[in-house]
């Protein structure tokens, strides 16, 4: 149940504070401990909250990409699936569309920002070689690894498919690696892959997308 707690709060619209005084968890909490509780109980909650937001507003959606505002006036990357076929959205055949989301996305940036702004992006995916290929040299180029991120899908993500089902085989790597620990020193290091921050200008998507 790590991996489910670890993002009841955005998922259910509860914002990202982690508050455990806050009236939306305590009463999901008093659903878990009160009589008749079966193992639909968080589904039904969730269905209660489906239309919340779950995330930051975005500001322009292209397909799987999407991007939000951060307060400092930065852009904020995000990566969703949106494809309907079934297959993966970085499968070979769908990355001519990927790129094609990001060019799109990215001459909405260029047409409605005053000046080009820094972009940054924070997920597990930027380890994947199908997925940094969408992506700009310079960009790449200041990949670096955020630690203790214990509280987001850019981190939990990676145990998850396109389906939303628990990928069994990096679980049980993960759960090995965790076996093996006496502290919560090297929690990081029982994740298979480390989540990845990066940080260009736009300038440098502009010139990549050649819009």
């Amino acid at each position: 149940m790590l991996l489910d707690y670890t993002n009841l709060y955005v998922r259910f619209g509860l914002g990202r504070a982690f508050d455990p005084a806050h009236p939306g968890w305590r009463e999901y909490v008093a659903g878990l401990r009160g009589p008749g509780h079966d193992d639909d109980w968080t589904y039904r909650f969730y269905l209660t909250r489906a239309d919340r937001p779950a995330g930051p507003p975005a500001v322009m959606r292209a397909g799987c990409f999407w991007y939000s505002r951060l307060d400092d006036g930065r852009l904020r990357l995000h990566f969703q699936n949106a494809e309907t076929d079934g297959r993966s959205p970085l499968d070979a055949e769908h990355l001519d569309r990927r790129r094609a989301d990001l060019a799109a996305l990215f001459d909405h940036v260029k047409r409605t920002w005053d000046r080009p702004p820094r972009v940054v992006g924070a997920s597990w995916l930027y380890n994947l070689p199908v997925y940094r290929r969408l992506f700009p040299p310079a960009y790449l180029a200041t990949a670096r690894v955020v630690g203790r991120r214990f509280r987001s899908m850019p981190l939990w993500g990676q145990f998850l498919d396109r389906r939303g089902e628990i990928r069994e085989r990096t679980q049980r790597e993960f759960v090995g690696r965790l076996g093996r620990q006496s502290s919560l020193d090297g929690l990081d290091h029982c994740f298979p892959l480390q989540v990845l921050s990066l940080e260009a200008s736009a300038t440098e998507f502009h010139d990549f997308y050649r819009i």
